[in-house]
């Protein structure tokens, strides 16, 4: 260890020397170089101030006259300072006087000879001095009189220049060794700060002053190592995730914020408690997550028993067979729940986002009740966070207000705002009296994410009309408020593979107890549709598909029934109430048209179905019929092909889901053409089943790439990415990115 840590020295240290003496020769050099010029510049001045004496002391010999006062001028001249012999001559050079120590030895040596009228500086040696010899010309108007010549010693020169050189070389050998002495120290004692700077430093929490460009190329490739590792080894599960946590977030819990709650409980008849699984997409896609990443679900709590069993802190741990994260629940009253919820949320917004010709309903009070609602909620979400910069997942509309309220309490937090349903152009938009709080409430998140590009290319162009925010359409990113707000499509999907599915009784005997439910023979083609009673779900629109089916294909009366499991949805709000009634008279004219005693063509089951229910309706159907009117996504398509373990079955996909895009060997059809969607049911029913094979390996193998841990690994990345460039941004002054 020590030879390594004296190699690294000199490996150091003797470039350093080379450099320090290179460096000290160049000083010394110019130095001198320096010091001799001056000194040249000043004895020539001298000179100068001399000759200009004598010529002013003595005007007559120049003439031919008496070189008397001449001599005297010149022997006052000699008698300064490192004189060593001063003379002059007439215009031929001749001598005509000189004086000095030297004058006798000099008057050899020096070249008198005649001229022009020239100004020269030359170095000789005179009696073994070193002297600089001054040539002056004497004019007088205009015409060349004589030379006066000055040798000034230069001894004190050569010393001066010797004492520089040796003070140069002295500081820089000195300079070399305490440069030697600090590296020695540095290497020693510094490398435990080093190594807990680097340690910082990847987990995000170091400054570092240089590059910032540099400093952003390091991250990245620390970005990528760590996406590398987390992502080395097969699809995404509920173990890639948790990895992917610990790699990017170093295991921090996820507080999760949704109007749904995953589990609710209520009492039955004769008093006993019922835990129950609400109907939910949001919640279908996003518990398995939560059971993998472990943290908070923060939700509304609509159970009439979900007060009996929280604790104090109106908290419990779920799933009740085998606890993984909490729930933590807020309570509403009937005015509130009204208000926000039935109000606001879904006779406004809900139609507003929706293709589905049913004009929202916007209420001052409702608007004051969704905002108050929200700030509770995030306020809770708040209370539920570990830390200062916590991450949090804000799921759908009913909380658009709430990731800016959040970040108001938590400014260093990582806000996720995931909206599940379709996203509105910006002039629909405008319908909502209150759009441009909703845009600046989201805009309060670190990432904004939908299903779809479509629907963020609409929320961009919804900022850009109605807010003074800069938007970069390349990145996806929006600056508003001082802050950066990235824009990302993020298509859910389910878990995979579904423990429902795993846990379902085989196909057959799926088939055999679901016919026998329903009082059908054997021998039946079953189609089937999982929805809410929504006017979005395109479920009147499915029956008269049905009763087209019969109408082209009258051979299958009898021999086809449809079953449409359809749980009850919003029923205080009147739109709701009567699309249950048509939806009941559309079924009951159907059947009372072409059914039989013993058969019927449309099924309707209105009440809520346990998971465990579904899937087996799943697996015994030989058709699902999804006839969305507009759907963010829709996951029952996509639950569908995952309990499909068999590889029959075939997929009946409106277009107008998120879903189509994805689900490629679906049957895509329009819902509003009948004839079109009729065709389409009788093409799966009729299909071969190889071609069903075929079909189905494809979807589910799509499913199982894209499935639900990718969504969250993908969140997860891209919150972990935005975390690190916000915290070494602040230090580096500049702005952090994500692919």
């Amino acid at each position: 260890m020590v030879s390594q840590t004296v190699k690294y020295v000199l490996r150091f240290l003797i470039p350093l020397l080379v450099v320090l003496a290179g460096l000290a020769w160049g000083t010394t050099w110019f130095v001198d170089r320096a010091h001799r010029q001056w000194l040249r510049e000043d004895l020539a001045a001298r000179a100068d101030w001399l000759a200009e004496g004598v010529v002013l002391g003595a005007p007559g010999p120049w003439d031919g006259g008496a070189v008397e006062g001449l001599q005297a001028a010149l022997a006052r001249a000699a008698q300064s300072p490192g004189v060593v012999v001063v003379g002059a001559t007439d215009a031929q050079g001749r001598l005509l006087a000189s004086a000095g120590p030297f004058a006798g030895e000099a008057l050899p040596e020096v070249a008198l000879t005649g001229g022009p009228a020239r100004r020269q500086e030359r170095e000789l040696v005179l009696g073994g001095r070193v002297v600089q010899l001054s040539e002056v010309p004497v004019v007088d108007g205009g015409a060349h009189r004589g030379t006066l010549f000055v040798a000034q010693d230069l001894p004190g020169f050569s010393a001066r220049q010797a004492g520089m050189r040796d003070v140069t070389l002295g500081a820089l050998v000195l300079l070399a060794v305490l440069a030697a002495v600090a590296t020695l120290a540095s290497v020693r004692f510094t490398w435990r700060a080093w190594t807990a700077q680097m340690r910082a430093l990847l987990s995000g929490e170091a400054s570092h002053n240089g590059d910032p460009k540099l400093a952003r190329a390091m991250h990245d490739i620390i970005d990528a190592s760590l996406e590398e590792r987390a992502g080395s080894d097969g699809g995404w599960d509920p173990e890639r995730l948790r990895r992917a946590l610990r790699a990017h977030l170093h295991g921090e819990r996820i507080v999760l914020l949704a109007n749904r709650e995953p589990y609710l409980h209520e009492r039955d008849s004769q008093g006993r408690l019922r835990v129950l699984h609400p109907a939910s997409g949001l919640v279908t896609a996003l518990e398995p997550v939560m059971r993998a990443c472990s943290g908070t679900w923060v939700a509304h709590g609509s159970g009439s028993a979900d007060r009996d069993v929280v604790d104090d802190h109106d908290r419990l741990r779920v799933p009740p067979e085998d606890p993984r994260y909490l729930l933590r629940r807020v309570w509403l009253t009937p005015e509130e729940e009204q208000g926000y919820y039935y109000g606001f949320a879904n006779e406004g917004l809900w139609p507003l986002c929706h293709i589905a010709h049913i004009a929202p309903i916007f209420r001052a009070s409702d608007w004051r009740t969704y905002r108050e609602v929200n700030r509770r909620f995030a306020q809770a979400a708040v209370e539920e966070a570990e830390g200062e910069d916590p991450i949090v997942l804000v799921q759908d509309y009913h909380y658009a207000l709430a990731p800016r309220q959040i970040r108001t309490r938590l400014p260093r937090a990582t806000v996720l705002a995931f909206w599940h349903i379709p996203f509105p152009h910006g002039e629909r938009l405008g319908i909502c009296p209150w759009h441009t709080e909703i845009l600046r409430g989201l805009l309060g998140a670190s990432i904004v994410g939908f299903h779809t590009q479509l629907h963020c290319n609409n929320f961009l162009d919804a900022v850009d009309h109605d807010l003074e925010a800069r938007i970069d359409r390349e990145e996806g990113a929006v600056w508003y408020g001082g802050r950066r707000t990235l824009v990302r499509a993020y298509p859910i999907s389910i878990e995979w593979p579904s423990r429902s599915a795993l846990a379902a009784p085989p196909v057959a005997e799926c088939r055999a107890q679901v016919l026998a439910e329903l009082g059908l023979p054997a021998d039946v083609k079953l189609g089937v549709g999982v929805d809410r009673v929504d006017y979005t779900k395109g479920l009147e629109e499915r029956v008269l598909a049905v009763e087209e089916l019969f109408r082209q294909q009258p051979e299958l009366l009898g021999r086809f029934t449809f079953v449409q499991l359809a749980a009850p949805s919003r029923t205080a709000i009147p739109v709701y109430r009567e699309l249950n009634e048509r939806l009941e008279a559309a079924a009951a004219r159907l059947n009372t048209r072409i059914g039989t005693a013993t058969w019927r063509p449309v099924i309707l089951r209105r009440e809520h179905h346990e998971p465990e229910t579904v899937v087996r309706y799943y697996r015994a159907a030989d058709v699902c019929y999804v006839s969305s009117l507009h759907d963010g996504m829709n996951l029952v398509a996509k639950e569908f092909v995952a309990a499909r373990d068999d590889l029959q079955g075939v997929l009946v996909l409106s277009q107008f889901t998120g879903a189509a895009r994805e689900l490629k060997e679906a049957l895509t059809v329009n819902p509003y053409n009948l004839e079109e969607a009729a065709h389409a049911l009788y093409r799966a029913v009729a299909m071969d089943p190889l071609e069903q094979k075929r079909r189905m390996r494809t979807l589910r193998a799509q499913i199982s790439e894209f499935n639900v841990y990718r969504w969250a690994g993908q969140l997860v990345q891209d919150a972990a990415r935005l975390r690190r460039a916000e915290r070494r941004g602040t230090r580096l002054g500049v702005e952090g990115s994500v692919a």
